[in-house]
């Protein structure tokens, strides 16, 4: 009864032009749910102004969620069905919420950041004040209505040793102590960023770090780190994509660059960072295992179309990158460090790129043939 109450007032409010520093409080909401339902009780009356408050201020009725330190992920899907990833499960809550409802909540995710989405924008990717992740898809893409995806920020950083036994742990903390260049690898959710955060929190406090992400997540620990976020195009406003970020990290006296995800052409821009005199610097991105993650990235750098061979972008990926971590998840939300190989250096440049596993199922297999000197990179490429 409460709900079908909130829904009635709510629904006006937003029909409704406020006059300029208006606002409603709860004494004002009561007596507007009192003319709707007269009658009501007084408990259900305290509870839809409750509701309509929730509405109107934050994120709604999902800011309980939010609060939650247990929810990884909040997702509304079309049918206005709310589910979330909670301690590593996936549940379906007993909340449903309006198109209306779900529109508000993105309207005060946007409107403060300068974005929009609608039917000529209808996917949006924002970043809340505690720098959690937000997907909005709305129709016509999102055949059944709007949905939103939340994924929470974790503020405490994870350490190493929560992802990999002490070997494990130990070898990657001597790889970013030697500087070597890591690429971290996984499927969706497996824990890459939270991973990325831990292996930078490793880098030296004194070391000039440039971070550069899509929706910046990372919170490294350093005395000198400079973050950079890609910005979407909007209209009348261009684009500045992870690319163009990279060549601006380059003319800014980093010492390691950090790169959140590579999805694409921007590939060919981390591994010029990596082989021209940035040792020690980490990037992420989507793959099975670390072979199938050099696969991948030898076609986003193809792909970029700068006009080299197969044999030239080979060269330059083993020339730029030493090591790829593969993390994965099992049960629940333990994220672990599943694999660890090593890049071959090739007698033929031509040759397909291949891998020396230091890491299987957790367990250390093989030491690092050698850890690069600062400097010694072939910047011919």
């Amino acid at each position: 009864m409460a709900d079908g109450l909130a829904d009635v007032v709510h629904g006006a409010l937003v029909a409704e032009v406020p006059a300029p520093g208006s606002s409603l409080g709860a004494d004002a909401l009561r007596e507007r749910v009192r003319l709707v339902d007269p009658l009501a009780p007084s408990e259900v009356v305290g509870a839809a102004v409750d509701a309509v408050l929730a509405r109107a201020t934050g994120l709604g009725r999902l800011d309980p969620y939010l609060n939650d330190e247990r929810v990884s992920e909040i997702m509304v899907n079309g049918s206005g069905e709310v589910w979330l990833e909670r301690s590593g499960r996936l549940v379906r809550v007993g909340l449903r919420l309006g198109e209306a409802e779900t529109l508000g909540v993105v309207e005060r995710v946007l409107a403060p950041l300068g974005l929009r989405a609608d039917r000529l924008h209808p996917v949006t990717d924002a970043r809340l004040p505690d720098g959690s992740r937000v997907n909005v898809v709305l129709p016509p893409v999102s055949v059944d209505g709007p949905c939103v995806t939340i994924r929470r920020f974790r503020v405490v950083p994870v350490p190493l040793g929560s992802f990999a036994s002490p070997a494990v742990a130990t070898l990657l903390v001597a790889a970013v102590a030697q500087r070597a260049n890591v690429v971290v690898s996984g499927g969706t959710g497996a824990g890459k960023t939270t991973l990325l955060n831990a292996l930078a929190g490793e880098i030296p406090a004194a070391d000039r770090v440039v971070t550069i992400e899509d929706t910046a997540e990372l919170r490294l620990p350093g005395e000198h780190v400079i973050r950079l976020e890609a910005r979407p195009a909007t209209e009348g406003v261009g684009g500045v994509g992870i690319a163009a970020l990279v060549r601006t990290a380059l003319r800014m006296r980093p010492d390691r660059i950090v790169v959140g995800e590579v999805r694409g052409p921007e590939a060919l821009a981390m591994l010029t960072a990596m082989n021209t005199g940035h040792e020690g610097s980490l990037s992420t991105l989507h793959a099975n295992s670390p072979p199938d993650a050099l696969r991948r990235l030898e076609a986003m750098v193809v792909g970029a179309d700068a006009g080299l061979g197969l044999a030239a972008v080979r060269q330059h990926i083993r020339a730029a990158v030493d090591l790829v971590v593969q993390v994965a998840r099992g049960d629940g939300d333990r994220r672990r460090v599943v694999g660890v190989d090593e890049v071959c250096v090739a007698s033929d440049p031509g040759d397909a790129l291949a891998t020396t596993p230091l890491v299987r199922a957790g367990e250390v297999v093989g030491r690092p043939s050698r850890w690069r000197q600062p400097g010694s990179r072939d910047t011919s490429l």
